[in-house]
């Protein structure tokens, strides 16, 4: 099945709004047909299996022409619109893509590209003037393993890595993120987080899929407007990375007072969540689900979550797979770890991407024999819950003995007054590699903190090797476009 017709399979002709929100609303039944004539248009026009760009903010805009580009039979390449022209040079060099569909607020930017652009304004007449309604019903045969979508990522060495996703994989993922949330007609979900990003697009497919709606707010900045559109539109779900509730939490005076009467649940993602931070969250809402859930784009989006009802029993655990997904704790050998043995996270399941574009060395590095081989280390406990320790590359050697940041992190965001900490590695004429922790507090707290206050308090939590030989502060965090904090 096409992932489109399986997104309307029940509500192609409902009048129900699925884009809430101050600037733009659109019902079911209005972008089921305005996407299926774009679609028509594209398929006419350029013919099946071209990579199309989309060069955009979350809108109407965006999700019309996504889904047009599955319908039409070509395969969807979103992009974030503020991508550096090295990065996009880059992306069109294994994508060769020939046309873009471009928020008319970006177009300057694109100027010196050569490929065909494809605005608002435009799009909007191919609509009003087609009467191409040959793949709006056409039920015709699909194959769902068919390349729906390539999102590109960074890799470890900054190349740009297209992670190749199949109708089945999005179909997979969707249906198991819906079995665990329990998400029905009635669900309506805050969405600050961009839609060229893994995380953003699980949230439009999974609402899409049962009926449901979506609140764009693209201003997650101004704390105030989120916090309105909560209430206003009666949203039932929101969905974060650690930089979004660490800025609710501790940069926001107003939320942990504010009430919410319809939020049922939140879901926290794309890394890893202090525990300090959960507490607090469920410390001041303790009637709204806390669910915690892992994942990357190679997986189209969700591996595991930890079910609310165990949050407080195995707090700092990512759970277990999620419905259709086997997640393993492998050492080197390939076989599973003891309780307390660290080793890669491995997962199989229809989720897991055909490979990356035009990269079968990196594929074949990625997956083997079927398993997902993330490059993530953790450690499983007695009850086989996983508990994520480090990236394979974030781990720091100091006279030999290897050690994990996160581990010191979560020591340092309990010392009070604390918003946020990373760890980094420094070079070392003598032990190779030294720790440094840049610690981010308010500006009004300045003259509170010291460095000899920092490490004292890692003194009486850490081993002596693990204690930062070097803090400092900074008032100011940084996040990428996907809010996930900027790395030093």
């Amino acid at each position: 099945m096409n992932v489109f017709d399986y997104f309307f399979l029940n509500s192609s002709k409902l009048k129900k709004e699925l884009v809430l929100g101050t600037r733009e609303t659109i019902s079911y039944e209005d972008i089921y047909i305005n996407s299926a004539k774009l679609a028509g248009y594209m398929n006419d026009t350029y013919g099946e299996n071209n990579n199309i760009l989309v060069l955009s903010e979350n809108s109407v805009f965006f999700i019309t022409v996504y889904l047009a580009i599955f319908k039409s039979g070509n395969v969807c390449v979103p992009l974030n619109p503020a991508i550096e022209p090295e990065n996009l040079k880059s992306v069109l060099a294994k994508a060769a893509s020939e046309v873009a569909f471009v928020s008319k607020r970006y177009l300057n930017r694109f100027e010196e590209f050569s490929f065909k652009k494809i605005n608002n304004e435009e799009t909007n007449s191919i609509i009003e003037e087609s009467d191409n309604n040959k793949l709006v019903e056409d039920n015709l045969p699909f194959d769902e393993n068919r390349l729906a979508e390539i999102i590109f990522t960074s890799g470890s060495m900054g190349e740009q890595k297209g992670v190749m996703l199949s109708h089945k994989n999005i179909i997979a993922n969707t249906d198991s993120i819906i079995e665990y949330l329990k998400l029905t007609s009635d669900d309506t979900i805050e969405v600050v987080m961009p839609f060229y990003y893994c995380y953003g697009l699980s949230l439009l497919h999974t609402h899409l899929r049962v009926g449901g709606s979506v609140v764009l707010n693209n201003s997650f900045i101004f704390i105030g407007s989120v916090l309105n559109d909560l209430n206003k539109y009666k949203c039932t779900g929101f969905a974060g990375v650690p930089s979004h509730f660490q800025i609710l939490l501790r940069k926001t005076k107003d939320f942990k007072t504010t009430e919410f009467p319809t939020l049922k649940y939140v879901t926290q993602a794309g890394g890893k969540l202090h525990k300090a931070f959960i507490q607090e969250f469920i410390t001041a809402f303790p009637t709204i689900d806390f669910y915690v859930m892992y994942g990357q784009t190679e997986a189209t989006a969700r591996l595991s979550y930890l079910p609310p009802s165990e949050l407080k029993e195995k707090l700092g655990s990512i759970g277990k797979g999620i419905p259709g997904v086997e997640l393993k704790v492998v050492n080197k050998k390939g076989e599973l770890v003891k309780p307390g043995e660290d080793g890669e996270i491995i997962a199989k399941g229809g989720n897991v991407m055909g490979g990356y574009y035009k990269d079968e060395a990196t594929t074949n590095q990625t997956i083997k024999d079927g398993w997902l081989y993330t490059g993530d280390i953790a450690t499983v406990d007695e009850d086989g819950y996983i508990f994520i320790q480090s990236r394979q590359k974030e781990i720091i050697k100091v006279r030999g003995i290897r050690i994990s940041p996160k581990e010191i992190e979560e020591v340092i965001v309990t010392y009070p007054g604390v918003i946020d900490c990373t760890i980094v590695a420094e070079t070392d004429d003598i032990t190779g590699e030294s720790l440094k922790a840049v610690v981010f507090i308010n500006d009004a707290d300045k003259d509170s903190f010291s460095e000899e206050g920092i490490k004292q308090h890692c003194a009486d939590q850490l081993a002596s090797h693990k204690i930062p030989q070097k803090v400092i502060f900074e008032t100011k965090l940084t996040f990428n476009a996907a809010g996930k904090k900027s790395k030093f």
